[in-house]
């Protein structure tokens, strides 16, 4: 293709992706999947009672949902359209922040387009997650530092504030995020680039974080006791220091292996020329791999386990990092194999998620939801006829969570560890048993 038609067309080209990426990926898992995914089930369980934090995560990833649930009910389709709402949303924010990086607008779809090379982005997304779930708001978040850098409005302070809340609401992990803000800000508060109005921002980030921080206080930190679990922190073990940071950055190449391809088809070639006077590039590096930097010493420092998919959010302004640092190397007359790469690659992650889907059978999604609903519908009424209205509903988010979200009812579910039980209204009276 002339690049006059890529200029002329390219607005219009970048929303064809993403109506295309968003009803792809909203339709394949509503037809091949028997139920919803753990994670989401486990956010509309947290949703049908709502607090500002639950037993693994803080309360953000069952909000969202819970919105959801109110305007479509249980139809399963509507979560999975609600990840993807997430991911193309995250994918407007990056093309608009790179509208701020480049003239030609072929460099923002670019930015975009390599994001399909990264499986956090579309082969993950139908679960529903806390993952998922921080994309938008760290896009968003990234999104208004850059605004706040450049145009220096306490409109974008707050803005950065506000969201970088939301972050932390979503998933602790923010912090990694917010740490590469924190040092870029105070590199250029020290270098008077920036005057002190930046600090702004944390009036919103706040009052936003408050109600949680309280839960917290409240509830014996069980959420930063679920994180710190999950890392593996218990194990003790000096190997620890080496082999998870190591395993670590072996994944995440992995993980990067089809971005990179896209790359190298793309550029004459990969020479990188780093300049830190450059405020975009610096801006650029800050926030793409101090994250990453960080994440990395917390595994060596500490010795801990930094599971794959709490990557999800890293990668979502690699696209532009890696486009802006090499612009001048592209070579527009490989475009034509950049775009038959990508097409495969965009089209090949949902046949193999259909394929899994279908052949796999003992799949979390395989899970009859409704039928057990049902069974411990027909149960209840069975045997507590005299107990009245179904309220609450005790036990793990998965089997409990099923329950509840299939129930016309929707009794609200309550944790427990021990067997499932059906409650009315008075939670004394929680005499049933499945």
């Amino acid at each position: 293709m002339k690049m006059a038609i890529y200029k002329k067309n390219i607005s219009n080209l970048f929303y064809i992706f993403l109506s295309a990426h968003l009803i792809m990926w909203t339709l394949v898992p509503s037809l091949t999947n028997n139920n919803l995914p753990l994670d989401t089930i486990e956010a509309l369980a947290w949703g049908s009672n709502l607090d500002w934090g639950f037993n693994k995560h803080p309360p953000m990833s069952a909000f969202l949902p819970e919105i959801f649930y109110q305007i479509f009910g249980p139809q399963d389709w509507a979560y999975y359209l609600l990840s993807q709402i997430c991911i193309v949303v995250s994918f407007i924010v990056v093309f608009k922040l790179a509208e701020d990086f480049f003239d030609n607008k072929i460099y923002c779809l670019l930015s975009v387009l390599l994001l399909e090379g990264i499986y956090f982005y579309n082969f993950t997304t139908p679960e529903f997650n806390v993952n998922v779930c921080l994309i938008p708001f760290w896009s968003l978040s990234v999104f208004y530092l850059w605004r706040g850098i450049k145009n220096n409005k306490i409109l974008d302070w707050l803005l950065l504030g506000l969201f970088a809340g939301l972050g932390f609401l979503s998933k602790y992990l923010f912090v990694y995020l917010g740490l590469a803000i924190d040092v870029l800000l105070i590199y250029m508060i020290y270098t008077k680039r920036l005057n002190l109005k930046c600090l702004v921002s944390f009036v919103p980030f706040i009052i936003i974080l408050l109600p949680h921080i309280i839960w917290l206080t409240e509830n014996d930190y069980v959420t930063i006791t679920y994180g710190l679990l999950r890392t593996g922190s218990e194990e003790a073990s000096i190997l620890n220091h080496l082999k998870h940071p190591t395993i670590f950055l072996v994944k995440q190449i992995g993980i990067l292996l089809p971005f990179l391809l896209m790359i190298f088809v793309l550029v004459k070639k990969f020479k990188i020329n780093i300049n830190l006077n450059d405020e975009k590039l610096l801006f650029l590096i800050s926030i793409n791999l101090i994250p990453i930097f960080f994440i990395f010493l917390t595994s060596f420092t500490m010795g801990v386990k930094i599971r794959t998919m709490w990557m999800t959010p890293f990668y979502i302004s690699f696209g532009l990092l890696f486009v802006y640092i090499l612009k001048s190397e592209i070579n527009f007359e490989k475009m034509r194999t950049f775009s038959s790469i990508f097409l495969i690659l965009f089209l090949l992650s949902p046949i193999l998620y259909s394929y899994v889907s279908i052949s796999q059978t003992d799949k979390r999604t395989d899970f009859d939801g409704k039928k057990l609903a049902q069974q411990a519908k027909v149960f209840y009424e069975t045997e507590g006829e005299e107990l009245g209205k179904m309220e609450y509903i005790k036990g793990n988010e998965w089997i409990a969570g099923n329950i509840s979200y299939h129930l016309p009812e929707r009794p609200k579910w309550i944790y427990s560890s021990t067997e499932i039980q059906l409650c009315n209204k008075d939670m004394k009276l929680s005499l049933i048993h499945i």
